[in-house]
């Protein structure tokens, strides 16, 4: 058994775009290279209407001449127009479907394992899933510009084959000379892209957090860490546009350079009587013209460096393995037991949950109590021990029927929806009594008083609300969903203390009955008080286990919950 699914590097993933999106990009291909091919073929109908019409006075010829030239021109717009319309429908799918990989990998499961923080994976499922979708429209831009230089070369060789030769040599050590400064420019894109994704993530959490930030004063610091964040994503972008300035500086006067050359040598044959008027013109045009799809490519090989860099952070992101593989055994009510569990915190834990019992967890570290949290959700496996549930290894479970009998609720609140019913949503149907017996329970009722009651408006994750109202509204979700097991991680951490006893009241009374089994990760005494059982754990032991005022005799106890 392995712990991370198979790699996803980067080449695979482009190549699976390609692959989904493979008719579209091959219609844009085909449209544009039509585009950059009657625009090559625009100075040689030009140089034929100098030779044949005009040079000759036809007025036959000089009539079929225009309606030549119309047609041209019909046919390199809507091929422009055409081929634009199959790539845009192909980048729209394919970056709906890049986010949408990347948040499946985010949400579903356990998860993956990963230092990014928030901010950084939702930088990666925006911009950066957009960015290596465009790779699509640079494929098709790529193949239209070195068919456009294929015609334009074979023309010019016809006409005078050094023209033609010198352009199949100085082309290509052109393009690869400006594809030598591509991973310069995706190192600098790179940098470029990390630094923003930390910066937001430093901004997320500062707007998260801004309330109690403001309580004890440490919105001065939390500001402060975020102008370094965003000094760094400064210097890192400044970076980044100094490299891609030089580089089209640089694509910019070779290509230039190039034109004149031609220019030059053609113009000087044309006075040795090497060519004629018309064939000078087409020359002339067509040197104009190859700066078009040579800076294409150069443009295109700039871009490149980008959107292999956001490719090669999306890739990241879906190949990072889970935080414990996960079985596919079916999961059903029962015990939910740590047996001798060994984890960071934790050395040699047991204890059991039972259905209908109120479990309270007392630990004095912070690392214990996570682990605690992690293991009896599942979210990681123990260094050594077993976590079952009914008898049966939590890391055989199905997670998706193991999250149907255990519902963890972190500390930290995440709400999401516009409303207050869609803030409270599980997933199931409830009736609106159901979710007012939930939110009174967790007194937060008061919300829903109003005119709009459970219509009731909310800013994004409830940023119109105080911490301490966010806190409850994630307890009334917790507690609306009803799992057979439900675990809250310190749910009262920021009300008062008269809240804090009504809470311990509601919980109380709503996670009453014979099934239902609830966890308190806590060292809140009013909610201790009413648990059937408290397990203290010390120095990363069991240390005691009974009645809240009974362990209240121990010191070692008492210093904890009651300070």
């Amino acid at each position: 058994m392995t712990d991370s699914p198979a790699p996803a590097p980067t080449g695979r993933l482009i190549g699976g775009m390609f692959r989904r999106q493979r008719r579209d990009t091959a219609l844009c291909a085909g449209f544009w290279s039509l585009h950059q091919v009657c625009e090559a073929l625009v100075p040689v109908a030009i140089g034929v209407v100098i030779d044949q019409a005009v040079g000759t006075g036809s007025t036959t010829a000089m009539a079929w001449s225009v309606l030549g030239i119309f047609a041209l021109f019909v046919a390199l717009t809507m091929g422009w127009r055409f081929g634009f319309w199959f790539l845009s429908k192909a980048v729209v799918q394919e970056s709906h479907s890049l986010r949408m990989q990347v948040v499946r990998r985010v949400l579903t499961g356990r998860g993956i394992r990963t230092n990014r923080q928030n901010g950084e994976l939702l930088s990666i499922a925006t911009s950066d899933t957009q960015a290596a979708a465009e790779m699509l429209e640079l494929g098709s831009r790529m193949v239209s510009a070195l068919i456009g230089l294929t015609v334009a070369t074979v023309v010019l060789l016809r006409i005078d084959w050094s023209l033609g030769l010198g352009l199949v040599v100085g082309v290509p050590l052109l393009v690869l000379g400006l594809n030598a400064l591509g991973p310069v420019v995706e190192r600098h894109t790179s940098a470029q892209q990390q630094a923003i994704g930390r910066a937001a993530a430093t901004a997320s959490d500062l707007l998260r957090g801004l309330r109690p930030l403001r309580g004890f004063g440490g919105v001065d610091e939390a500001a402060r860490r975020y102008r370094a964040a965003s000094r760094t994503s400064l210097r890192a972008n400044l970076g980044a546009v100094r490299a891609g300035a030089t580089f089209v500086g640089v694509s910019t006067f070779t290509t230039g350079l190039l034109v004149t050359v031609v220019a030059a040598l053609a113009g000087w044959f044309a006075l040795q009587g090497r060519i004629t008027v018309g064939e000078l013109i087409t020359i002339v045009g067509l040197a104009t013209f190859i700066s078009d799809p040579v800076l294409n490519l150069a443009d295109c090989v700039f871009r490149l460096a980008t959107a292999r860099a956001s490719a090669a952070r999306v890739a990241e992101v879906l190949a990072a393995p889970e935080p414990a593989p996960s079985g596919g055994a079916a999961a059903r009510p029962g015990a939910l037991v740590l047996d001798d569990v060994h984890a960071p915190g934790l050395d040699g834990v047991s204890l059991t949950v039972r259905p209908g019992e109120l479990l309270g967890v007392v630990t004095e570290q912070t690392v214990t109590a996570d682990g605690i949290t992690e293991l009896l959700a599942g979210g990681r496996h123990p260094d050594r021990g077993e976590v079952t549930l009914a008898d049966t290894p939590v890391r055989d479970l199905d997670v998706a029927a193991l999250r149907r009998i255990v519902l963890v609720e972190p500390h930290a609140v995440d709400l999401f929806g516009a409303t207050l019913r869609e803030v409270l949503h599980t997933g199931d149907d409830h009736d609106d009594a159901a979710v007012r017996r939930s939110i009174a329970a967790a007194c937060v009722d008061v919300l829903a008083d109003g005119d709009e009651g459970l219509d009731r408006e909310l800013l994004d994750r409830g940023l119109d609300l105080s911490g301490g109202q966010r806190q409850r509204l994630a307890l009334a979700r917790a507690l609306l969903a009803d799992r057979p097991i439900t675990v809250l991680r310190d749910p009262t951490t920021a009300v008062d203390a008269v809240t804090e006893h009504a809470i311990a009241e509601g919980v109380r009374e709503h996670r009453t009955g014979d099934a239902r089994a609830t966890v308190l990760v806590t060292t809140s005494a009013p909610l201790l008080d009413r648990c059937d059982r408290v397990v203290f754990v010390h120095a990363g032991r069991v240390a005691a286990v009974g009645r809240h005022r009974d362990l209240l005799a121990r010191s070692a106890y008492a210093e904890v919950v009651l300070r």
